[in-house]
């Protein structure tokens, strides 16, 4: 009997649970599943095309002009998804434009403080000028270990990509870029 009591008590906060979760108004949305699907397979995520070539210019254009009701739209879209399908806790936002000059590069490191768990997601979203190359240097390098060895991913910031991954799991670099590499950074955050 003692454990009956416990094990009622969990079904009962779980029925609840899933009778909230039915009165949302909720339609599925295939790109944030598949987001989802990648971050608990693999702990990070490459959507290509997230935003359009049109809303990468507007957001490019953003950079000089600070534009970003149309940024922090879809990202409050998708953190808003997060909370309703994954149970995220995500409360807050924290972005910035980032402009790496020809040069520059920003070594191996996690996205979260010793003392401060509360970034959750961390989400980079390229806005380079179109047809970005391979040789134009600026990859985002991601540290796996896959089965006990380390692999690293590397990612190619082209124009409209968006890269979303763990911030307290996954150590990662900028490359040294060959041109001005752009982009909007920052994390999902809890508490």
């Amino acid at each position: 009997m003692i454990y009956i009591y416990p094990l009622l008590q969990i079904l009962k906060q779980a029925l609840r649970m899933l009778e909230l979760f039915e009165q949302l108004e909720f339609k599925e949305n295939p790109l944030f599943e598949g987001i989802i699907s990648s971050l608990m397979e693999q702990k990070y995520c490459v959507v290509d095309d997230f935003f359009s070539v049109g809303e990468t210019s507007l957001m490019r254009e953003g950079l000089l002009t600070k534009f970003e009701d149309l940024f922090f739209g879809k990202i409050n879209e998708l953190a808003n998804y997060l909370n309703k399908t994954c149970f995220l806790g995500i409360l807050h936002k924290e972005f910035h434009y980032a402009l790496y000059p020809e040069g520059a590069f920003y070594k191996r490191h996690l996205d979260t403080f010793q003392n401060d768990d509360r970034r959750k997601l961390s989400v980079v979203c390229y806005l380079n000028e179109p047809y970005w190359k391979v040789s134009d240097g600026g990859e985002l390098a991601i540290y796996l270990n896959l089965d006990g060895k380390e692999t690293t991913k590397m990612i190619c910031p082209i124009s409209g990509r968006m890269v979303i991954f763990e911030s307290q799991e996954l150590e990662h670099e900028v490359m040294p870029a060959h041109k001005n590499r752009m982009s909007i950074t920052g994390w999902l955050k809890t508490r």
